[in-house]
């Protein structure tokens, strides 16, 4: 019973603080680690054009007039290309004249297959947020739309982002899904990634994710090919390299765009166009991340947790360690099957944190119990020798401070031995461990101590006892003994086993010793024997 209880409590915290994702960074730690070896080489269908600082230099300032990017986009339909993500903020219309979004307009509709941002930003510093689309004349040009909210953790690094988002309600493709969902059977079905609960209404000031998914880096910044935007521009790019590709054209130039974090790089940022780069490469090859759902995380969790403690607690099973050590190894291990052979992630920070925390809390208890158990007598569960020496000692110098009396009892069983050799050793055993009940019963106090120093010798501490005190525990310990009525040899007639009990008080002063304690009551024992057992003599020092 305590130990499914245990096992249940365990199981539940464990549920409890998987949900709540109190390991998280541990969990991103153990992520990021595995990742970052865990690259793999594009297969081709993405290309980079790069406005990058060489394209600045031979173009001018940015921003650049848009029959630039209209020249370069009938460059890459020329070329072939299957899809262009043109990866710039458009909202306002070109500063150089209206011809230039005119003609940008007119070359998108000729390339046929361009997507187009969305972003949020708020109208004026602290107002709520708005969604910011091309101008109208450019937006009807584009195929399609994409959101472009990338989702950053408390550290700033992106590793999951939302297929679906919009203000309000979750309406718009992330961009490198719009883009590939321009050609038919590309977009995976059903769209993977953890739904936005049914009942979460989003608001109209506020992003609406959905479809929350982890994403498959290729390797660190650099892993995807790059060409320059000038040299597209220029026709120094060969058709052959285009052709057939999704392509993403973004700003890559130093201070220019935002760059990013990554699992794939702990320094190294990721320009915004190598992301969306990545997040296309993942949904045309299925490499897609999913997160394990939080109720089956805490499920899987609370189970492991509660057949790890059931073992431990076992009885009969001596090796807690192998169990949590496996355990341990188990839930990384099988977190990082599910990664690579599922695309699935489990965190598995908060079980490994659980099952170390149940080992360590086992590890106490058991100290515990063998401390306790290394001060018991084992039969009778009192204090043994090693125990009594350690109190007599502490109280003796507590009364010497503290100028309290103190009064040990020395109690030792009249014809044990002939009981013993008449009854057997098991009945012996038995009246030892009633005697041991009487005993423990009038060491009733905090401080008081009662012990057993082997075969039949026992012993009480009694601190703060005066000797009419030490005289009354003696008299109750005597008469609890004669009402076990104790007796032995044929007939059971005449033999009964008796106590004989010494005392000795005292005020200890700097010249009492534990030694001269146990003189008093050993002649106060000696005494009692010699006037016919069953009975108490004491002994005191001083007024006490």
């Amino acid at each position: 019973m305590l130990r499914g209880g245990a096992a249940l409590l365990a199981a539940g915290l464990a549920a409890l603080l998987t949900v709540t994702g109190a390991a998280s960074r541990l969990d991103d730690v153990f992520y990021d680690l595995h990742l970052s070896n865990w690259g793999y080489a594009p297969d081709d269908d993405v290309v980079i054009v790069a406005i990058d600082d060489r394209s600045l230099n031979e173009l001018g300032q940015w921003p650049w007039p848009r029959d630039i990017h209209a020249q370069m986009l009938d460059r890459l339909g020329y070329a072939g290309v299957r899809g262009v993500a043109l990866d710039l903020v458009l909202a306002e219309p070109d500063r150089t004249g209206d011809g230039h979004d005119a003609a940008l307009a007119a070359s998108m509709r000729r390339v046929g297959r361009v997507a187009l941002p969305v972003t949020t930003a708020p109208l004026r510093q602290n107002g709520p947020l708005v969604e910011v689309l091309p101008t109208p004349l450019i937006a009807t040009a584009a195929t399609t739309l994409g959101h472009t909210d990338i989702e950053l953790d408390s550290e700033g690094t992106a590793r999951e982002m939302y297929l679906q988002a919009g203000l309000g309600e979750s309406r718009w493709s992330a961009l490198g899904l719009a883009l590939i969902g321009l050609e038919p059977n590309t977009v995976p079905h059903p769209l993977p990634g953890l739904r936005r609960p049914a009942s979460e209404r989003g608001s109209p000031y506020q992003q609406t994710r959905d479809h929350r998914v982890r994403i498959r880096f290729a390797g660190p910044p650099g892993t995807f090919g790059q060409v320059s935007y000038s040299d597209v521009l220029d026709g120094e790019v060969p058709a052959e390299l285009l052709r057939g590709r999704w392509v993403v054209v973004g700003v890559t130039a130093s201070g220019l765009a935002p760059s990013y974090l990554t699992p794939m790089s702990d320094v190294v940022r990721m320009d915004g166009a190598e992301y969306q780069a990545n997040v296309i490469e993942m949904l045309l090859h299925d490499r897609t991340i999913v997160p394990m759902r939080p109720v089956w995380q805490a499920l899987l969790a609370a189970i492991m947790l509660f057949a790890v403690v059931l073992l431990m607690l076992h009885p009969r099973f001596q090796r807690p360690l192998l169990v949590t050590s496996l355990a341990a190894l188990l839930t990384a291990f099988g977190s990082v099957a599910l990664l690579r052979l599922g695309n699935v992630w489990f965190a598995p920070a908060t079980t490994i944190a659980m099952i170390a925390l149940a080992y360590l809390l086992w590890m106490i208890a058991h100290l515990r119990h063998w401390r306790r158990e290394a001060n018991l007598d084992t039969l009778t569960r009192l204090g043994n020798r090693r125990r009594f020496d350690h109190v007599l000692q502490s109280e003796l110098a507590s009364a010497r401070r503290t100028r309290t009396p103190l009064s040990l009892a020395l109690v030792d069983v009249d014809f044990f031995k002939a009981y013993n050799d008449s009854e057997g050793h098991r009945a012996g055993d038995k009246l030892l461990r009633q005697i041991a009940e009487v005993i423990a019963s009038h060491a009733r106090r905090p401080r008081d101590l009662a012990a057993r120093f082997g075969g039949d010798e026992f012993a009480v501490i009694l601190p703060d006892t005066h000797v009419e005190g030490a005289a009354r525990v003696a008299d109750g310990i005597l008469e609890d003994m004669r009402k076990l009525d104790a007796r032995y040899g044929e007939g059971h007639a005449d033999q009964r086993v008796s106590l004989s009990i010494g005392l000795y008080t005292c005020v200890p002063g700097v010249h009492t010793h534990v030694r001269t304690l146990f003189d008093g009551a050993d002649s106060a024992l000696y005494r009692a024997k010699e006037n016919g057992r069953d009975r108490r003599e004491a002994t005191r020092f001083g007024e006490v």
